[in-house]
């Protein structure tokens, strides 16, 4: 499969790329990037072929965007589709941060999953992004705010689709049941789902998945890395934004034993997995420099046999009963 090829969301019209670039770490994700490097890695994505693009408030406190839409503002238009989220305000003293951002800024975020909060967070990504319109908005993370965003946010983004200011309505979180929730409460077009739905963790098969299959909810599959673990298992890499225990990385060091008995680059098998549920439209992942970037495509793209995911299996590092690309 082509890291370019593009598929469409849901029932929408909104297209993206097999593969997309996740802009978290151009806003400063553990450690810091800097405009310069920030352009030249979404820029390497444009050259490279990807058209889709996610970013969030949150990402930097605006910075992600801010660095985004320097790019992105002088692309045409049609030719790429952004999201980015809603959920969280960004203002002076906000007391929702988080310490793994290393580019401070003079905001910080604040949770509101309000009607209002989310059209004023629609609005001001506009303006940080210089666009006139985003293509997909994400409801981030209401893991412990799921009533506020089902009679608050849900509905405004649903006026905003229906108004034709968004593309499509969806939700991103780092867990399933919640999004099993949102699927049943509302009309969603795609969810964006987090270390899920990976080599290491496919909790999202338990029902999520067959839900989005049969809603036609598309799904986003996102952290496909798990923070870090799966590009390079080894003591003190990160699984979901902490250090990984040994257990992990033992796991994780075994998956890449197969690979590599497979002439299989651990990255490769891990960015491609996801693909091969069929909710899955599109994998989405992070680089914060160009040289990063070309290394997600040439993973995406890497000729993965079917052998390896048989051995996987029958090594017991995945479940027999999970659909593999």
């Amino acid at each position: 499969m082509k890291a370019t090829e593009q598929v469409t969301l849901g029932r929408t019209d909104v297209a993206v790329t097999r593969l997309g670039l996740g802009l978290a770490p151009i806003g400063g994700l553990f450690t810091a990037v800097g405009d310069e490097v920030a352009h030249a890695t979404v820029e390497a994505a444009w050259d490279l072929g990807l058209r889709y693009f996610d970013t969030a408030p949150l990402y930097g406190c605006g910075l992600s965007e801010r660095r985004a839409g320097a790019v992105l503002a002088d692309k045409p238009r049609t030719e790429f589709a952004l999201s980015t989220k809603v959920g969280r305000l960004l203002v002076p003293g906000g007391g929702d941060g988080q310490e793994f951002w290393a580019e401070p800024t003079d905001l910080a975020p604040q949770f509101d999953f309000s009607a209002a909060g989310v059209r004023r967070s629609h609005a001001e990504s506009l303006a940080r992004l210089g666009l006139d319109r985003i293509d997909i908005a994400h409801i981030h993370d209401p893991d412990d705010h799921l009533a506020e965003a089902v009679a608050g946010a849900y509905p405004a983004l649903a006026q905003l689709r229906e108004a034709g200011e968004i593309g499509a309505v969806s939700a991103g979180m780092n867990q399933a049941p919640a999004l099993v929730e949102l699927a049943h409460a509302g009309d969603f077009d795609c969810f964006m789902l987090a270390g899920r739905y990976t080599l290491l963790d496919q909790s999202g098969l338990d029902e999520l998945l067959p839900v989005c299959q049969e809603k036609g909810i598309s799904v986003l599959a996102a952290g496909v890395y798990n923070s870090g673990l799966l590009a390079d298992p080894r003591p003190g890499a990160h699984y979901d934004y902490a250090p990984a225990d040994r257990e992990l990385v033992q796991r994780a060091t075994a998956i890449r034993a197969v690979c590599e008995r497979h002439g299989v680059p651990l990255r490769a098998a891990a960015i491609q997995f996801p693909l091969g549920h069929p909710a899955v439209a599109s994998v989405v992942i992070g680089a914060r420099d160009p040289q990063q970037i070309a290394d997600n495509v040439a993973m995406f793209e890497w000729d993965v046999p079917g052998a390896l995911w048989a051995e996987l299996k029958a090594e017991g590092l995945l479940s027999g009963e999970v659909p593999t690309p």
